[in-house]
């Protein structure tokens, strides 16, 4: 190959993926895609306090997804993923969900390294391992988390947040959000206390200044507000 055939070529490769999304960008079309999912309004705002930046750095995000036509934005300024976008989104959050499954039902990771491991292997898997990993991990409907897989469940499980229910009630935990993945000590502290989906509780005080606390045979714990306003169930009879 000639020089101005290799030019050729790299400028072809160039335009080819000019449109592709960042791997920051990636990151905000995950999110768009978890609040979405959650029926919760998707503004600016809301993704800053997510990605922890300030207001201009999500705008200049936001108008690079525009550009390339990832998302939407009415005149109220809520943000809507595309056709095209809804697609990277949710073959990304399958791929991340299926995986964490893969790390802590056959690896047995625990749970404060799966997140970061899984972001990590994410973006080389292939196809064809990740419908080995499928077959490995028995057509999971939900991450460890309790988090809906994409094309296998699309419900979010429960129906109440822990901060806002009353003492005196039974409750059991459905689903941790997804904030909390991003916050290593937070998953550690669910974890080493068994606050994982499918575990019950007597809810037997809740002080908005202090938290929530849980009681069940052989364990009492409270809560800090901030961890229970990341943890989703239902209540004895709502189930």
């Amino acid at each position: 190959m000639n020089n101005s055939q290799s030019v050729a070529s790299l400028r072809r490769r160039q335009t080819s993926s000019a449109g592709e999304p960042t791997a920051k960008e990636r990151e905000y079309l995950e999110v768009i895609y978890y609040l979405a999912a959650r029926n919760e309004p998707v503004i600016a705002a809301r993704l800053a306090r997510w990605m922890k930046v300030q207001p201009p750095t999500v705008t200049h995000i936001v108008s690079r997804l525009l550009e390339k036509g990832f998302i939407e934005r009415n005149a109220h300024g809520e943000i809507t993923l595309t056709p095209s976008g809804l697609q990277l989104a949710e073959a990304m959050v399958r791929r991340h969900r299926i995986l964490e499954r893969f790390l802590v039902d056959v690896m047995g990771l625990p749970w404060h390294l799966i997140h970061e491991e899984a972001v990590r292997l994410e973006h080389a898997l292939s196809p064809v391992m990740e419908e080995r990993i499928i077959a490995l991990v028995g057509q999971a409907t939900t991450c460890p988390h309790g988090n809906p897989i994409p094309g296998q469940h699309e419900v979010y499980a429960g129906n109440t947040r822990l901060d806002t229910a009353q003492p005196g009630r039974s409750f059991t935990i459905r689903r941790i959000a997804e904030e909390a993945e991003e916050e290593t000590p937070i998953v550690a502290f669910l974890e080493a206390n068994g606050l994982v989906p499918g575990a019950a509780f007597t809810i037997t005080d809740n002080i908005p200044a202090i938290g929530v606390t849980l009681q069940r045979p052989g364990l009492s714990i409270t809560v800090p507000t901030h961890i229970a306003e990341l943890i989703w169930g239902d209540l004895a009879g709502e189930e």
